[in-house]
């Protein structure tokens, strides 16, 4: 079991049946990560630092009895070029922390994809499949 990016959950017994739910309705606004802090400019293959809250969700993910456990709340960077809707998503590293449901400042660095578009986008940090209001940036 697993949780995707999307909010879609991921299941498998191992064998060829893969199943996919995808839940009805929306999170909770109180839920969803914050981002208080990113640069504006961004340029594609640099390097940068989100600042907010919530950042690792409020669990750890997917549990499945005692065969997986498969956390999820490493925090998510993706970036969506407003002209296309193409989406990429960064390679998200050092997080300040990795407790979950936290109250405190988080941040995290983010690695803008080298074929990243340029343009106006919409910046998401992503957290146990539950996405941040978007922040607009600027990629060069």
């Amino acid at each position: 079991m697993l949780v995707l990016p999307t909010g879609q959950i991921l299941l498998t017994d191992f064998s060829n049946d893969i199943e996919i739910f995808t839940p009805s309705g929306k999170p909770l606004k109180k839920w969803e990560p914050t981002v208080v802090g990113v640069p504006q400019n961004l340029s594609a293959g640099g390097s940068y630092q989100a600042f907010g809250y919530l950042f690792n969700g409020l669990s750890q993910g997917a549990f499945y009895g005692d065969d997986v456990q498969a956390a999820t709340n490493f925090p998510v960077v993706r970036i969506t070029n407003v002209a296309s809707g193409h989406v990429r998503y960064s390679r998200a590293h050092d997080p300040s922390t990795m407790a979950v449901a936290s109250k405190e400042l988080n941040s995290v660095w983010f690695d803008v994809p080298a074929n990243q578009e340029k343009g106006l986008s919409q910046l998401q940090v992503v957290a146990v499949g539950i996405a941040s209001a978007p922040v607009y940036v600027e990629v060069q």
